[in-house]
């Protein structure tokens, strides 16, 4: 029934000025404000996504868009050098002094929008 439908996600925030800054300027994405009012993130391999703005926002709790790269720390510097400030947790998911979780599993990062909701970056892993 929906097989065919080329589906889409999308995310609130509170002020979707400061989100265009930030996924423009900071993560160097291609955002394009819509006709409905909303912020159009267009991603790699043709996906995209929406940011819609709600006066209520809450931010998620969960992580909500991965972004895989080649080389995390390269990618953690970098973006700390734009601003992006990266999340230090302990216990299972401790990060290092990056940000960095290193504990098995896939290398990642996980850091903030201007709304609060979590994204990451992730190590792509290859196998041969």
């Amino acid at each position: 029934m929906l097989n065919n439908s080329k589906a889409f996600s999308g995310f609130s925030a509170n002020n979707l000025d400061e989100c265009k800054k930030f996924y423009e300027k900071k993560l160097g994405l291609d955002v394009r404000s819509n006709e409905m009012g909303v912020l159009e993130l267009h991603l790699a391999g043709g996906n995209h996504l929406i940011i819609y703005p709600k006066s209520n926002h809450q931010p998620a709790t969960f992580t909500i868009l991965n972004f895989p790269v080649d080389d995390i720390q390269k990618t953690v510097n970098d973006l700390t050098a734009k601003g992006v400030q990266f999340e230090q947790y302990d216990g299972d998911i401790k990060t290092d002094e990056n940000g960095i979780f290193r504990g098995g599993g896939p290398l990642i990062a996980w850091f903030k929008d201007p709304a609060g909701n979590i994204l990451s970056v992730i190590q792509q892993q290859y196998t041969n």
